[in-house]
């Protein structure tokens, strides 16, 4: 596969975390958040195994704990986001979630003490900046959306943090599709416990199957395969997009609108989230053979 068809697949995959948002309104209109997770992953879950149904015959019982530890931090990152979606605009919700890129070297940086670069720190002073404008009222407070959004957004990036370690020693094919089903299964308990399942409308069936189809099985298998013939970097700058898209199928379906301040703080963080992602530029190091040039990345998936 050539880089650009690999590119091209995660533009796809992009549009389709985009309008992620939009289905996440439709269906909860008529479900209750947890028991519309637990749809959506075990929908998902059902179709990633039957796929590849012979790497789940090997696991053992450590993938299977790194499995529920990740659908634990799945669950948290869709149970904030989906309660947070429905007290504010599909535009505000894909780029506060978008921060997930800031945050990641930021927990990298305080648990496993990677250094944090200055363009990292630019681009946290520009999302910052950036979310104060798009997300704060008056008298300075902030909706219990948007700060639902960004607690998703936190739970995301160490939803990242902890599989870059966990799946250096297990089978990330397999742990990747046991945690749908591990977070599907913690979501069906919660909701059986605190909600009152229905039977899904036609419009939440769209919405399922459009999310655990496209958003999750589909989504997550291209991802996992074409992020091998193309770089971090590129990946990261095509899913700092997913925002942009947010808002686009926002506005299309929703005739959702910012204020003039909205819209210049979203572009800050957009702006922010980009710069942060950027190859650097290849510098001088030294080593004991002299000077050789290094090029320095931020992965962020």
């Amino acid at each position: 596969m050539s880089q650009t068809k690999a590119n091209g697949m995660l533009a796809i995959v992009t549009v389709f975390w985009g309008a992620s948002y939009l289905f996440m309104k439709m269906g909860l209109s008529s479900l209750p958040p947890f028991y519309f997770i637990a749809l959506r992953f075990l929908l998902a879950f059902l179709l990633a195994g039957a796929i590849f149904h012979q790497r789940l015959w090997r696991v053992d019982r450590r993938t299977i704990q790194h499995a529920f530890l990740l659908g634990t931090l799945l669950f948290l990152v869709f149970a904030f986001v989906m309660i947070g979606v429905q007290s504010t605009t599909t535009s505000h919700a894909g780029f506060l979630v978008s921060l997930t890129v800031i945050f990641v070297p930021l927990f990298s940086a305080l648990f496993f003490k990677q250094k944090l670069s200055r363009q990292v720190v630019i681009g946290v002073v520009l999302t910052t900046v950036g979310i104060a404008l798009l997300t704060l009222k008056g008298g300075g407070t902030i909706r219990q959306g948007d700060l639902l959004c960004i607690l998703a957004a936190v739970c995301y990036a160490m939803h990242i943090v902890v599989t870059g370690q966990l799946t250096q020693r297990s089978d990330s094919v397999a742990l990747g599709i046991l945690q749908l089903g591990a977070c599907g299964i913690i979501s069906l308990v919660i909701s059986l416990w605190l909600e009152s399942p229905t039977l899904p409308t036609p419009s939440a069936w769209v919405a399922i199957f459009a999310l655990g189809i496209l958003c999750s099985a589909i989504g997550f298998v291209v991802q996992t395969v074409a992020q091998k013939y193309t770089t971090a970097a590129h990946a990261g700058l095509i899913f700092s997009l997913e925002p942009v898209f947010a808002a686009l199928f926002g506005y299309m379906f929703l005739g959702e609108v910012l204020p003039l301040k909205g819209y210049i703080g979203a572009a800050l963080v957009l702006t922010g989230i980009l710069y942060a992602e950027m190859p650097r530029k290849k510098i001088p190091s030294w080593t004991e053979e002299g000077f050789q040039s290094t090029e320095r990345t931020i992965s962020t998936k």
